[in-house]
C-alpha cells in the first residue's frame, strides 16, 4: 500500500510537471507510472517495515532503500529502462528538496548505472528514397502516407509533433511549419518543396473526396473518421510500407528523425542548427548523431589510406 503522504507528494509533483513545466499528458503519465512503482516498492519492501506503510513519508526514504529499489529493477529491466526510472525518482526528490519537504536528497549518494552508448538507427539515402518512392498515391490513404513521411524526413520533427499539426501550422508559400514541441515550446522549422507539395496534394484530395477544406484550423492529417491521426496508426502504416519495399531493418517514425539528423550532419550542417531544428534542449543530445558520421569517416579512412 502506498502511504498517503508519499502519494500526495507524487501527485503534487505530477501536477507541477503539467502546470509549471508544461509537460505533455504522455510524459506526466510516464512519470506517474514510474513514481508509483517506486513508492509501492518502498512501502511494501522490508525496508519500510510494512506495519508503518500507511504513514511512510518521503523524509523516511534513504539511500539504502534506493539501492534496494535498483536491485529490484535489475531483475527484470534493461539498463536504459532502469536509468529512465531512476531519473524520474531523482527529479521527484529534487522537487521535494526545492520545496522544503525534505532537507537531504537520498539520491545524492546513488550513482546512475552506466549505459551502453548506442548509435541511432537511420536509413542510408538510397533506402529512404526507395521507401518514399515506393508509396503509391492512387488512393487518399496513399496520398496521406506520402505527405506524412515526406514531412517527417524533410523536417526531422517528432511523430507526436507531426500528429499535433493543424492546417494553419503550415505556411505553404514560405515552406515553413510551426511545431509545438516538448514543454509546449514552439519552434518554426523549414520544410522541403516535395513535402509541401505532398501535403498540398493530400489536402486537395481530401477536399475532393470528403469535402473537407482548409477554412478551419483542423488537424492536418486525418484518420478515416476525420479525427486526428494517432502516432500508433502512423507507426503501423510505416511498418507496412517498409516491409513492402523490402527494407532489411525495422523502420519506426523515430528512425526517420534519426535519418534526417544524420543526413543533415553528413552534408555539413552546423550541429547547433540541427539542434534547433530537432528541438533539443541540450547540444549533447544532438551530438550522438555525430557518432554515425565519425564511424563512417573512419571506415572510409581505413579503406582508402595507404598507410593506415
Amino acid at each position: 500500500m502506498i502511504s498517503s503522504s508519499l502519494k500526495n507528494q507524487i501527485r503534487s509533483f505530477i501536477n507541477a510537471l503539467s502546470s509549471e513545466k508544461g509537460y505533455s499528458a504522455n510524459t506526466c503519465r510516464a512519470y506517474s507510472h514510474d513514481l508509483y512503482e517506486f513508492a509501492s516498492f518502498i512501502c511494501e519492501s522490508r525496508f519500510s517495515k510494512k506495519k508503518n506503510a500507511d504513514t511512510f513519508g518521503p523524509h523516511q526514504v534513504d539511500s539504502l532503500m534506493i539501492r534496494g529499489y535498483l536491485g529490484f529493477l535489475h531483475k527484470k529491466n534493461k539498463k536504459v529502462t532502469i536509468a529512465r526510472k531512476l531519473s524520474a525518482v531523482r527529479s521527484f526528490f529534487r522537487y521535494l528538496v526545492k520545496h522544503g519537504v525534505i532537507l537531504d536528497n537520498p539520491l545524492d549518494l546513488v550513482l546512475t548505472p552506466k549505459q551502453k552508448k548506442t548509435i541511432p538507427v537511420y536509413l542510408p539515402v538510397d533506402d529512404i528514397f526507395r521507401l518514399l518512392d515506393s508509396i503509391k498515391t492512387d488512393t487518399l490513404a496513399g496520398t496521406r502516407s506520402l505527405a506524412i513521411f515526406e514531412t517527417l524526413y524533410s523536417t526531422g520533427i517528432r511523430i507526436s509533433e507531426l500528429t499535433g499539426l493543424n492546417v494553419y501550422d503550415v505556411d505553404f508559400e514560405k515552406c515553413l511549419i510551426r511545431v509545438l514541441g516538448k514543454g509546449n515550446q514552439e519552434r518554426i522549422v523549414p520544410v522541403g518543396k516535395k513535402a509541401v507539395n505532398a501535403i498540398g496534394d493530400y489536402r486537395k484530395r481530401l477536399h475532393l473526396e470528403k469535402g473537407i477544406g482548409t477554412e478551419e484550423n483542423s488537424p492536418l492529417f486525418l484518420n478515416k473518421d476525420n479525427g486526428r491521426l494517432t502516432t500508433r496508426s502512423i507507426a503501423r502504416i510505416l511498418d507496412k510500407i517498409s516491409k513492402e519495399c523490402g527494407l532489411l531493418i525495422p523502420v519506426s517514425p523515430h528512425a526517420l528523425r534519426h535519418t534526417f539528423a544524420t543526413h543533415m550532419l553528413d552534408a555539413g550542417a552546423d550541429l547547433r542548427v540541427v539542434q534547433e531544428l530537432l528541438g533539443h534542449k541540450s547540444l549533447s543530445t544532438t551530438q550522438r548523431y555525430t557518432h554515425v558520421s565519425i564511424d563512417r569517416l573512419m571506415e572510409t579512412y581505413d579503406k582508402a589510406h595507404p598507410r593506415r
